[in-house]
C-alpha cells in the first residue's frame, strides 16, 4: 500500500521522490488549452459554461494529485500517454507539490466564485490570467514559477530541476545570446511596428469570405 499511495516515484539513482517533467508539461499544455478555449467562449459568446466545467475538473484533479497520488491524476495520465515514447526527465516531487498547491488554491477560488456563487469580476479575471501565465511558462518554456516561489519561501535548494537550472553552471556557447542577436530582435520589432503603422487602415478592414469573393 505504501508503494501505491505516495507522492512521487522512487527511481534508482535519485535520492528523493521524483516526477516525470515531460508528462507534467504535457498536462500543463492540456490545461492551458482548455482554459484558453474557455476564455474565448467568454469573450466572444459570453458563455461561462465551459470555464465552469474546466474549473471543476482542475480542482478535482489537483486534489487527486496532492492528497492521493500524481499517478492517479486523470490529466497527468493523459499527459503520460502523450509523451510515453519520450525519455523521462525527472524533477523533484517536493517543489512540484508546492506548485500544485498554488494551482489548488487558484482553482478553489475560481470554483467558489464562478461555480458556487455564479459570479464573475475583475478578481476571477485576474485569477484566470495568473493560471494562464503559470501554465504557459510551464508548457512553453519548461519554467515552473511555483517551483521558484517554493525555493524563495522555503530557503531550501530544490533538487532535480528541469534543465538542471537548480545547478549553477557556465552557459555553453550555443546557449548565449549575443548583442547582435538582440539587435536583430529590436530591429524586427521596429519593422513590425512600421508595417502596422503603414498598414493600419488595411488591417482594420474586415476580411471577405473567400467563396463569396470567388463567386
Amino acid at each position: 500500500m505504501r508503494k501505491t499511495i505516495q507522492f512521487g516515484e522512487a527511481i534508482s539513482g535519485y535520492e528523493i521522490p521524483v516526477l516525470n517533467e515531460r508528462e507534467i508539461r504535457a498536462a500543463a499544455g492540456l490545461m492551458f488549452l482548455a482554459t484558453f478555449l474557455s476564455l474565448m467562449f467568454i469573450i466572444y459568446e459570453h458563455n461561462f459554461v465551459p470555464i465552469k466545467y474546466v474549473v471543476t475538473v482542475f480542482f478535482i484533479d489537483f486534489c487527486i494529485r496532492i492528497y492521493l497520488s500524481p499517478r492517479f491524476s486523470p490529466i497527468l495520465i493523459i499527459g503520460r500517454f502523450i509523451v510515453s515514447k519520450q525519455n523521462p526527465e525527472y524533477v523533484g516531487a517536493a517543489q512540484k507539490k508546492f506548485a500544485w498547491y498554488i494551482g489548488l488554491i487558484l482553482s478553489a477560488s475560481m470554483l467558489v466564485l464562478m461555480v458556487f456563487l455564479n459570479t464573475y469580476s475583475i478578481i476571477t479575471g485576474l485569477v484566470c490570467l495568473i493560471c494562464l501565465i503559470l501554465m504557459f511558462f510551464e508548457t512553453a518554456f519548461g519554467i515552473c514559477i511555483g517551483c521558484k516561489i517554493y525555493k524563495a519561501l522555503s530557503g531550501t535548494k530544490a533538487q532535480y530541476c528541469p534543465g538542471e537550472v537548480c545547478n549553477a553552471k557556465t552557459q555553453l556557447e550555443i546557449q548565449k545570446t549575443s548583442c547582435t542577436q538582440w539587435l536583430i530582435v529590436i530591429a524586427f520589432v521596429v519593422v513590425i511596428m512600421g508595417i502596422a503603422w503603414i498598414m493600419n487602415d488595411s488591417f482594420k478592414v474586415p476580411p471577405t469570405d473567400l467563396f463569396e469573393l470567388l463567386n
